[in-house]
């Protein structure tokens, strides 16, 4: 059985191997939402020039989606920085027709990781015509999410984007989670209660309706 690696030790030893070369490299970072956001945006704002990719067309319903942007927007006014935001066009329905042949599949699962590898493909293809120098995402703070997937398709989908460096990273490690509720309590951020996609809605939805 192959052993668990530490992302955010990885993480930890490229953020001094930037200060010792005194660089600044371009970052483009996928995020979710507003509280997934907060702790990533801590650590990495000291060594990058970061630019936000917002491409969460997985979010059900509508309306959900653009709350959760709107919140992120509302976050980076609220601590004064100026960080762009790429907002991809919304198309659910498109969106799934990847992840309809794993409906029933449990949250965490195949439907989950085909999910991951779309949303960081699109953000490989965007960091790799624009410039950027790396690439990575917010939702390894989540415990929801499982890191060793999101970061080995990372490093699966830098192969084929040769300019572009995979951040490793996992955000929940030393107590990275529950630093940010600290955050997002602080900002009274909308905080969701389920994933994201129609499949998790659905779930939440039942559960709701079983209490």
């Amino acid at each position: 059985m192959e052993n668990n690696k530490n992302y955010q030790k990885l993480l930890q030893n490229e953020l001094k191997n930037l200060e010792i070369a005194g660089k600044e490299p371009k970052l483009l970072l996928h995020a979710c939402c507003g509280p997934c956001f907060t702790i990533p945006h801590e650590i990495l704002k000291e060594h990058f020039d970061i630019t936000i990719l917002y491409n969460n067309s997985n979010i059900y319903p509508k309306e959900e989606h653009d709350r959760r942007l709107a919140e992120l927007k509302k976050y980076l006014k609220d601590i004064g920085v100026g960080i762009r935001v790429i907002e991809t066009e919304y198309d659910n329905e498109k969106y799934n027709l990847d992840l309809e042949p794993r409906a029933g599949d449990k949250e965490g699962h195949e439907r989950c990781r085909i999910c991951f590898r779309k949303r960081l493909k699109e953000g490989f293809e965007y960091a790799s015509k624009n410039g950027y120098e790396y690439f990575g995402t917010v939702m390894t703070i989540s415990r929801y999410k499982n890191a060793q997937d999101i970061n080995k398709i990372g490093e699966s989908l830098q192969k084929d984007y040769p300019t572009v460096k995979w951040l490793y990273a996992d955000f929940k490690k030393n107590d990275g989670y529950e630093k940010s509720l600290i955050i997002i309590k602080e900002h009274e951020m909308y905080f969701q209660e389920y994933c994201g996609c129609k499949y998790s809605y659905e779930a939440y939805q039942k559960k709701i309706e079983h209490k």
